[in-house]
């Protein structure tokens, strides 16, 4: 019976040693999953942000060239046109500008890494819904509604928008990847 007890505790400190090695292997796999999945959604990160900060800048490149284009001749640019009798050329070119602004905030909130970077947007989203109520008021006391220039109000709002939205989802997903981090250690704990 002693020699029967003596192997059963032999076998059941090599299943112990066993189970503790396997725990080990799975610790350690566990945390270079999480590794990864910090490294590919920083990646992710940066990579969505520069997308949606190239699109919003190619928008501010076009929005400069309408600048030219009401500066040098003014009225000749059609969707400019439209408003004629209704503003002041400067006003349009003010405008324009406004836009500018608009879509360099909402560029400079989408590629900052500090805590400011929701302030940005916030800001870029406002003074954006100011220059859309500019626009479509405008629009309003034509003899008729143009839907042909509606991105003149809801080009830059929608491009603040979209870099609100786009930083919204990136920071969720890098919450989750906190929180997986989080419930990982809190299991060791246990």
């Amino acid at each position: 019976m002693k020699r029967l007890a003596r192997s059963w505790r032999n076998i059941s400190s090599d299943d112990d040693d066993y189970v503790i090695d396997e725990l080990m292997n799975v610790e350690t796999e566990q945390e270079e999953l999480v590794r990864s999945l910090e490294r590919s959604q920083a990646q992710q990160s940066r990579f969505w942000r520069h997308v949606f900060a190239g699109l919003l800048f190619c928008f501010v490149v076009f929005l400069i060239f309408s600048i030219y284009g009401q500066t040098t001749m003014p009225w000749e640019l059609r969707y400019h046109a439209y408003f004629m009798d209704e503003i002041d050329s400067w006003a349009v070119i003010a405008a324009d500008w406004v836009a500018v602004l608009v879509c360099l905030m909402a560029i400079a909130g989408l590629l900052r890494s500090s805590r400011s970077r929701r302030q940005w947007l916030w800001v870029s989203c406002c003074c954006g819904v100011l220059l859309a109520v500019f626009w479509l008021y405008n629009m309003l006391k034509l003899p008729k509604f143009r839907w042909d220039v509606i991105w003149l109000p809801l080009g830059p709002l929608s491009g603040a928008g979209f870099c609100l939205y786009v930083d919204t989802l990136l920071n969720e997903s890098s919450e989750e990847v906190k929180q997986l981090r989080n419930y990982m250690y809190a299991y060791k704990a246990r």
